[in-house]
């Protein structure tokens, strides 16, 4: 299993929109196989820092949804969406594998 972690700089004066953002992704993931652990958005401290968190099987099977996520209408239309409302300034994206007992 690996676990994507993406962490957002977002618009501090547009988080309903981003909220909107990662509300389209999380059935988008499951749709491509995928397991979302959700969208962190910012409470105490940094006003701008939103975390996302999400699984799949194999690094492979993540290549496979971001591959496929590129024909797909409803992912366009997601990424579209942050583009027009420009709610994300950046972000980075890290895999761990996670640790069970």
């Amino acid at each position: 299993m690996v676990t994507c972690y993406l962490r957002y700089i977002v618009d501090a004066y547009k988080l309903e929109e981003f909220e909107h953002y990662a509300k389209l992704w999380i059935p988008l993931v499951e749709k491509f196989g995928g397991t979302h652990h959700g969208y962190f958005l910012p409470s105490e401290g940094a006003n701008n820092v939103a975390l996302a968190l999400f699984s799949f099987p194999s690094l492979a099977e993540y290549e496979r949804y971001r591959q496929d996520s590129l024909a797909d209408a409803d992912c366009q239309a997601a990424f579209r969406y942050a583009e027009d409302t420009r709610c994300i300034l950046s972000y980075e994206r890290s895999f761990f594998r996670p640790v069970f007992d």
